[in-house]
């Protein structure tokens, strides 16, 4: 009997715990391991525990010394387009805005890059180069806007096109600009994705921008996800429509923020 009153106390302060860990990873943006040991009266490796647990329940993502929020990434390409569909069109008519007529300009995948598409000027003389089929299409609308798309073997989640053929031809290319999507956005973990293929196919095409500007509505600042992309201070900005909050704040140490 007292063991199992040990036990029922112990799931208790369990469930208080985890109860603290996501009001501050909701108001703060992150749980600190070593921080949320010294507020809650415990060991690092107690909270830890807890953390892997709300992990493995999906309300959180496990980073090395804490924890960040779960990206919206690991939705599907359709479920992700109902996510914040007021935020992601004020950030592409803010990105769109970016773009100059004449330019050569890379535009990623994704559904906020697919809005930037619809939102460049119907009359823009520019050349769009891109890794997704989706956007290219849009872009077919646009009667002179030329074209440019890369092919490779198409992420079914992201609907882009990866691997070795994409990097061998991005690196054919000298563009002005790269509009680039993400998955999370932190200072501390740097602008990443959840594939990594993706990933070197985003760098790649930085590196041959003169400026890379970071698509990234309100749900991904924060986030991280596995792979890194680029560090924040690699960006020329973000464009955002995230309201001002302290993990924004961070972000802004880092990178030019573009508020939409």
């Amino acid at each position: 009997m007292y063991a199992h009153g040990v036990q029922e106390q112990e799931r208790a302060l369990s469930a208080e715990r985890k109860e603290a860990l996501l009001a501050t990873l909701t108001r703060e943006g992150k749980v600190v391991a070593k921080d949320a040991a010294r507020t809650l009266g415990v060991s690092e490796d107690t909270i830890r525990r807890d953390l892997r647990e709300l992990a493995a329940a999906g309300l959180c993502r496990r980073v090395y010394g804490g924890a960040l929020p779960l990206p919206a990434a690991q939705a599907t390409y359709d479920e992700r387009a109902t996510l914040n569909i007021d935020g992601k069109a004020r950030v592409a008519a803010a990105a769109a805005r970016l773009i100059q007529p004449g330019m050569t300009f890379v535009l990623d995948g994704g559904t906020t890059a697919l809005r930037v598409a619809r939102a460049l000027p119907d009359d823009l003389v520019a050349t769009v180069v891109t890794h997704s089929p989706t956007v290219a299409v849009e872009i077919l609308a646009k009667p002179r806007i030329e074209a440019v798309l890369i092919g490779g073997r198409i992420l079914r989640h992201s609907v882009v096109a990866s691997g070795a053929a994409a990097v061998e031809s991005a690196m054919g290319i000298n563009a002005d600009l790269f509009l680039m999507g993400v998955t999370g956005v932190s200072a501390e973990f740097g602008l990443t994705t959840g594939d990594y293929d993706e990933a070197v196919v985003k760098r790649t095409f930085a590196e041959r921008s003169a400026e890379t500007f970071v698509l990234a509505s309100s749900e991904k600042i924060g986030a991280a996800s596995p792979f890194l992309v680029l560090p924040l201070d690699a960006v020329a900005g973000v464009v955002t429509d995230a309201d001002e909050s302290p993990v924004l704040s961070s972000v802004g140490e880092h990178a030019r923020l573009i508020c939409a």
